[in-house]
């Protein structure tokens, strides 16, 4: 990879993965991180698609500036799953999700069987399904034509292969519904084609466009009322049906150009522009263009000198000792001002201001999270040790912790309390703990306690829980 300001380069560095051997009968699992735009679009999902066979692919893309086309693209084409970590979102229960769909075994051998009364047709609005996990829903859309006079009732068969087994689900539906569902399945499963036909049309070079795509696209988004990357919605002025005469009205946007800004007093000659006093910013309009900038000044600015000139050019420099360098300054000025400025000079004038100083103020210290606190307590083995961190968490004193301690290895107490407190003050983040859970139960089954009942029942008398013990898998 390379940073030179243009997209993000993954082509060559997929291609090197793609190039180690991997396992036999163990696909590479890839989680593939990005939070813009990549280049080289099509040949990154070409050979995303041609390693499918070997490697699995799990996408996410963080903000809002990452390519929906290509995360979900790269996770169709790869046999994984697409993610998108957008504002407030959390990133560790999508990626444990993610995790989780990577640790199942490939689901192969997919098919979708329509079974419908004769006289009626099916046409799928759905995209193949290629990748199907556990607790996952799989949407199929489909458009049923024509009428039979008798049977009222269909079924949708899903077959697949997983773990070298075969599975089969099967699902009825009527052609006749009770009640009327409006057109908001029907603009589901417009929506559902339109992307299915985008991403066709995205796929495909100049030369290989397959002709009507395009217009299909445009002709179902207009029927259904669903946008699509080729049409828009125009906003209609409902009124007497004249049209609305006289120019385009422009309106100018400041744009604010240094963050943190505090007000300063000055003048400028009018000449060349005007400088407008202002409670928190300088605004500065030429009087010979429309160009209209808002120029911040920030806090620790003792003194400026502001030069204008038609070349449209707006220099700062800050000064922190006015006595002491206003001579080396003016030098400095003199030096850096291009001969327009300095031709005038007689009709420029200088801005000054003085602000105080404040101290700076201390950042406010992030106390850990007792969950990430207590996953970083938990050893590689799965276990938990009774240590003054893990009383912390729970929020007891280590006294209080090991008092009520039935007769078993300190190991054992301390992962059973973990688990009681996961499970007790923390379901809501139980995607993102349940494999750490997981390893301290096998932990504990390994250990071949007897009392285990005992030391949950302490466990809930100590933390003020209720956890059973199957919940737990104990």
């Amino acid at each position: 990879m390379s940073a030179d300001m243009g997209g993000t380069e993954i082509l060559l560095p997929l291609k090197h993965i793609y190039s180690q051997p991997c396992l036999p009968d163990h696909p590479r699992q890839i989680f593939l991180f990005t939070d813009g735009e990549v280049w080289k679009t099509k040949e990154v999902l070409d050979l995303v698609k041609m390693n499918s066979g070997s490697h699995r692919l799990f996408s996410f893309g963080i903000g809002e500036g990452a390519s929906s086309a290509l995360i979900s693209g790269m996770a169709k084409q790869g046999g994984g799953h697409a993610q998108f970590i957008t504002g407030q979102d959390r990133m560790q229960p999508k990626v444990m999700q993610s995790l989780r769909f990577a640790l199942q075994p490939a689901v192969v051998d997919i098919s979708v069987n329509w079974n419908v009364p004769k006289g009626v047709s099916v046409t799928p609005l759905s995209p193949p399904i290629r990748v199907v996990f556990q607790g996952q829903r799989a949407l199929l859309y489909a458009q049923l034509t024509g009428e039979s006079p008798g049977d009222t009732k269909g079924s949708v068969t899903v077959k697949y292969s997983l773990a070298e087994k075969p599975v089969e689900n099967q699902l009825s539906f009527s052609l006749k519904p009770a009640v009327d569902t409006g057109l908001t399945v029907h603009r589901l499963g417009a929506q559902t084609l339109i992307r299915s036909l985008e991403m066709e049309e995205r796929e495909r070079d100049g030369d290989e466009k397959k002709e009507g795509v395009k217009e299909k696209v445009v002709e179902l988004s207009i029927q259904s009322g669903v946008i699509s990357a080729f049409t828009a919605f125009i906003a209609v002025h409902k009124g007497d049906g004249k049209a609305v005469q006289g120019p385009l009205l422009h309106r100018h946007v400041p744009t604010l150009m240094i963050y943190g800004s505090s007000g300063i007093k000055g003048h400028c000659i009018d000449d060349f522009g005007v400088l407008k006093h202002q409670a928190d910013h300088t605004s500065l309009v030429e009087s010979d263009s429309k160009h209209f900038w808002k120029a911040p000044v920030p806090t620790p600015l003792m003194t400026c000198v502001m030069a204008v000139s038609k070349m449209k050019k707006i220099s700062f420099w800050p000064l922190s000792k006015e006595k002491r360098i206003r001579s080396k300054m003016s030098k400095s000025v003199d030096r850096m001002v291009p001969r327009s400025v300095k031709n005038v000079n007689d009709q420029a004038d200088h801005c000054t201001t003085s602000v105080e100083l404040q101290s700076p103020v201390p950042l406010p210290t992030h106390e850990k999270e007792p969950l990430l606190q207590l996953i970083s307590l938990q050893k590689a083995s799965g276990s938990w040790i009774l240590e003054p961190a893990l009383a912390e968490v729970l929020g007891k004193p280590q006294e209080d912790v090991a008092k009520p301690m039935p007769k078993v290895n300190q190991e054992v107490w301390a992962t059973v309390l973990a688990l009681v407190w996961l499970y007790g003050f923390k379901m809501e983040a139980q995607e993102e703990w349940q494999f750490l859970a997981i390893k301290a139960v096998s932990w504990i089954k390994a250990q071949k306690v007897a009392n285990v009942s005992e030391c949950v029942l302490a466990g809930n008398n100590l933390l003020g829980c209720q956890v059973q013990m199957d919940t737990m898998g104990l």
